[in-house]
């Protein structure tokens, strides 16, 4: 759905050599995610701020023992499978575009970096939170159109 919505950064991402994943995150105030790590080091993470709080400090990402914040316009890169967590503590929105790239290798490490992304694609670690997140933007479309109310019991991606 984003892609329809957002065509020119579709176009964008797509001149990427080796884009695996894009998407928009929203992180809202006073949210907090966990500490958590990405699963492979065959990717490389890189957000892309597109809206920050007006107290930056107040809006950051711990990746290892390094705290970073966020500047509009501006990318941040780093190694997801670092333990890393995000704290929201303004009243604003925090939305960045999430962008996932292969990580560059010898040609013996991206031969078997693209079988395993390969396989969790395959995996119900990838397929269930996708399944979720198709049925939760036909619910949107749904809404937008004025087909159905909004209801607390709508699917959000990743929940089950």
């Amino acid at each position: 759905m984003a892609a329809r919505l957002c065509p020119e950064t579709s176009r964008a991402l797509l001149s990427i050599p080796g884009l695996q994943t894009a998407f928009f995150s929203i992180l809202a105030p006073g949210k907090y995610v966990p500490s958590h790590r990405g699963v492979t080091k065959a990717l490389v993470r890189c957000h892309l701020a597109l809206k920050v709080p007006k107290s930056r400090e107040r809006c950051r990402i711990r990746v290892g023992g390094q705290v970073c914040t966020w500047e509009e316009g501006k990318t941040l890169f780093f190694d997801d499978t670092c333990p890393h967590e995000v704290h929201n503590d303004t009243d604003e929105d925090r939305v960045v575009l999430f962008i996932d790239f292969e990580r560059p290798m010898r040609p013996a490490g991206r031969l078997v970096a693209r079988f395993l992304l390969w396989a969790l694609r395959k995996s119900a670690y990838v397929r269930d939170p996708y399944r979720n997140q198709v049925a939760w933007e036909r619910e949107f479309l749904r809404y937008l159109a004025g087909a159905a109310a909004p209801t607390d019991s709508a699917p959000i991606a990743g929940v089950g």
